[in-house]
C-alpha cells in the first residue's frame, strides 16, 4: 500500500474520529435502531382484546372463555350483551374480536357431535385479522377434542415438529434482518458525504492540487468505513445474541467473511451517490432513499418476494439486502456453511465492483 493512499486513509479517520456527528452516527444510530426496531419490529401478536357474549354461562362456557385468557394471546374485555352493540364496540375499537357462545353449549357438547361458536372478528387490519382467526380455530380444536367425549380419535394424527426457531419466535427472525438494514443505511450514510463534504468544505482544492489519483481517493475513503462498518456489526450482533436472546448456531468467522462483500457493496453505493451528489444534504437524503426503502420492503425482510408481482420480484435482483438476509439468517439461524451460501456473494461482489469502477471514473479531478 502507498503513502499516498495511507495518508488518506489517515486523513478521514481523523476526520471521523475529530466529527462529532458521524462518530454519533457511527456509535449511536446502530444501537438505537436494533433496540428500537428489535422491540418494535414482531409479528408475534399478544394481549388481542376481545369480548364474549355468554348466552349460556355455564361451567363448560366458562372453561372455554378460560382457554383464550390463558392462551397468553386474549386479554378478556368487559362488553354488553347484546349482538346489537357489536358494531359500535368494533367503531370504538375496544376488542377486536368477539366471541358468542350459544344457548345449551354445555348440554349439546354433552349430545351432539358439532356445535356453532361464532366468532367476529374486526377486519380492518387484514394481517391482525388473519392472525386472530388462526389463534382462535386452534383453541377452540383444541378445546373441543378434549371437551367432546364422542370424538374417539382422529383418521389422521399429526404430530409437528419445527427446526431451527421451535419456539416461533419472530425476533429471532426480525432481528437477524434488522443487521442487514443496518449495515447497509450506515456504510451508504457515511459513505455518501464523504466526497460532497469536501466539495463543502472547500478541501477538495488540496486534495487535486496533489499528485494523488483519483483510484487512491476513492479507496482512501472507503478503506476505513469497512473497519467501522465491522465494528457496527459486531455491536449490533453482541446486542442480537444478549440483548434479544437470538441464537447462533453458525461460524462466526465465516459471518464475518460474507459480511465482507455486502459491505463492500453497501459502501460502493454510498460512494457512487457521494461522487454525483453536490451537497451533504443531498447525499443523505438520497443514500437514506435508496437504501432503507428497498431493503425494507423488495429484500424479504418481513415481506415474502415469492407474493410480489413479477415487475417487482425483478427489482430485488437489484437490492443487496435481499442476498445477505439469506447469508446472515442462514448462518444464524440453521447454521449453514460456504458451499451453500457462497453464490449469494457474486452478485455483492459484482455490484460492488461495478459501482466502485463507476465511481472512480467518474470522480473529477477538476472543479466545476
Amino acid at each position: 500500500m502507498n503513502k499516498r493512499l495511507i495518508s488518506i486513509i489517515r486523513k478521514e479517520f481523523i476526520h471521523i474520529i475529530r466529527d462529532s456527528r458521524s462518530l454519533a452516527i457511527v456509535i449511536l444510530m446502530p444501537i438505537l435502531m436494533i433496540i428500537l426496531y428489535g422491540n418494535a419490529v414482531r409479528l408475534d401478536i399478544k394481549e388481542i382484546k376481545f369480548g364474549v357474549i355468554d348466552y349460556d354461562n355455564s361451567q363448560k362456557s366458562r372453561e372455554l372463555i378460560d382457554k383464550f385468557i390463558y392462551s397468553g394471546y386474549f386479554k378478556l374485555v368487559p362488553i354488553p350483551q347484546d349482538r346489537g352493540e357489536i358494531q359500535n364496540i368494533f367503531k370504538n375499537r375496544r376488542v377486536k374480536s368477539v366471541l358468542i357462545v350459544p344457548t345449551n353449549f354445555s348440554k349439546d357438547l354433552l349430545t351432539k357431535s358439532s356445535i356453532p361458536v361464532q366468532v367476529i372478528v374486526d377486519g380492518s387490519n387484514s394481517n391482525t385479522a388473519s392472525v386472530i382467526i388462526n389463534y382462535t380455530k386452534m383453541i377452540l380444536t383444541t378445546y373441543s377434542l378434549t371437551s367432546n367425549f364422542k370424538v374417539l380419535k382422529l383418521p389422521l394424527f399429526v404430530e409437528a415438529r419445527i427446526w431451527y426457531n421451535p419456539e416461533l419466535k419472530s425476533v429471532n427472525f426480525i432481528v437477524p434482518g434488522l443487521i442487514a438494514i443496518i449495515l447497509m443505511m450506515i456504510c451508504a450514510l457515511l459513505t455518501s458525504v464523504t466526497i460532497a463534504r469536501e466539495k463543502e468544505t472547500g478541501t477538495m482544492e488540496q486534495i487535486l492540487v496533489s499528485p494523488i489519483k483519483p483510484f487512491e481517493i476513492v479507496l482512501g475513503k472507503v478503506i476505513p468505513y469497512v473497519f467501522i462498518a465491522f465494528i457496527d456489526g459486531a455491536i449490533v450482533m453482541i446486542m442480537a445474541r444478549f440483548g434479544f436472546d437470538v441464537p447462533f448456531k453458525g461460524n462466526i468467522f465465516l459471518l464475518a467473511f460474507f459480511s465482507l462483500f455486502y459491505l463492500y457493496a453497501s459502501l460502493s453505493i454510498g460512494l457512487f451517490i457521494s461522487t454525483q451528489a453536490k451537497s451533504q444534504l443531498v447525499a443523505m437524503m438520497v443514500a437514506l432513499l435508496a437504501t432503507i426503502l428497498p431493503s425494507v420492503l423488495l429484500s424479504g425482510f418481513i415481506f415474502p418476494i415469492r407474493s410480489m408481482p413479477v415487475f417487482l420480484k425483478v427489482i430485488t435482483y437489484l437490492v443487496p439486502a435481499k442476498y445477505f438476509l439469506i447469508i446472515i439468517r442462514g448462518i444464524v439461524s440453521k447454521g449453514i456453511g460456504f458451499s451453500i451460501l457462497w453464490t449469494q456473494t457474486i452478485f455483492l461482489f459484482l455490484l460492488g465492483t461495478f459501482l466502485l469502477l463507476i465511481s472512480m471514473k467518474r470522480f473529477k479531478t477538476k472543479l466545476d
